[in-house]
């Protein structure tokens, strides 16, 4: 155990209004070693970006509340931490690539500014010191240091997520999280930020947990993945476990609705239905509503996990 940097246990987060209760992580359990890369996957709603928001305490408060579980960064509970502590673990420690790079940057200051004021809240240095160490980053993560007295309107949606990126990396961290980092970007700058991001994670010895709904991008880039669904971890195992034998229903629905080289046909072959209400989540197992496998026994009551290294959250044995 002495590798795991992170370790969540059956954690639970809700959020909760007057009228109603949204159960948005339902019991998630999960470990990062120190080095190791890990795929978050699922649709949008599943609550891959909660779960990251948890991580790292910005849960907006209210309405959302974690009910249960633990959250264990080098052995330190996260969730009993004052906000003073976790402040100086966020940024420092634990870094976030946050969804949409234009609300992560302050519209009115300049990237140099934002990024030297982000590298000084964590580092006790001069002015100049943190000038001339994002200067190197930047140029790192493939921006020019003469673009530090830019605004962020000034630069396209990659070179805006590789600020971003420079942003989270500034302080060394032994995590980071990348939340859905390519989503707004071209085909050609997605292959560039995951190559950055592949790169420095080794260049730095840092732990990824990336959080993507493309399974493409979890193959080239993680060691093991976890599949997410209503909440609820799924299916969880190295990359060529998940990837060569998936078990649950949902997992093989994933990969059976993309597109396929070797076979030729016109159609793809969707999963069927949509995901739940969080607010009003079904009785038994969350996706027995949309599984052709589903019994009586998958409406009534909720599976537990089978298997080992590889597991998956379902009532049927899947050899």
């Amino acid at each position: 155990m002495e590798d795991v940097l992170l370790k969540v246990k059956d954690l639970r987060m809700h959020y909760i209004t007057e009228d109603e209760t949204v159960k948005a992580i339902n019991g998630i359990s999960f470990d990062i070693k120190v080095g190791e890369s890990m795929g978050l996957v699922g649709e949008t709603g599943a609550g891959k970006t909660s779960t990251a928001f948890s991580i790292m305490q910005l849960i907006p408060s209210p309405p959302g509340i974690i009910v249960g579980g633990e959250i264990l960064f080098r052995g330190e509970n996260l969730i009993f931490n004052t906000e003073k502590r976790n402040q100086r673990i966020r940024g420092n420690s634990i870094s976030m690539i946050f969804q949409d790079p234009m609300t992560a940057l302050n519209p009115i200051m300049t990237v140099g500014d934002q990024l030297i004021e982000t590298l000084m809240t964590h580092k006790k240095i001069t002015k100049s010191e943190a000038r001339e160490t994002v200067k190197k980053m930047l140029e790192v993560v493939g921006v020019k240091s003469d673009r530090l007295t830019d605004f962020p309107h000034q630069f396209s949606g990659g070179m805006k997520q590789r600020v971003v990126i420079c942003m989270a990396l500034l302080c060394n961290p032994e995590l980071l999280i990348a939340d859905e980092p390519t989503t707004a970007l071209d085909v050609t700058i997605q292959a560039q930020v995951l190559e950055i991001i592949q790169n420095l994670k080794e260049q730095y010895k840092m732990s990824l947990l990336l959080i993507t709904h493309d399974l493409g991008v979890v193959a080239e880039t993680c060691d093991k993945v976890a599949i997410m669904y209503a909440g609820e971890l799924v299916e969880k195992g190295t990359v060529e476990q998940v990837f060569t034998a998936p078990k649950h229903p949902y997992t093989i629905g994933l990969f059976d609705s993309i597109p396929k080289m070797d076979v030729s046909s016109n159609k793809l072959t969707p999963i069927e239905g949509l995901m739940p209400n969080p607010a009003e989540l079904p009785e038994g197992c969350f996706f027995h509503p949309r599984c052709r496998h589903a019994s009586p026994e998958c409406k009534m009551s909720s599976p537990g996990y089978r298997g080992e290294d590889h597991i998956y959250k379902c009532h049927q044995v899947w050899d």
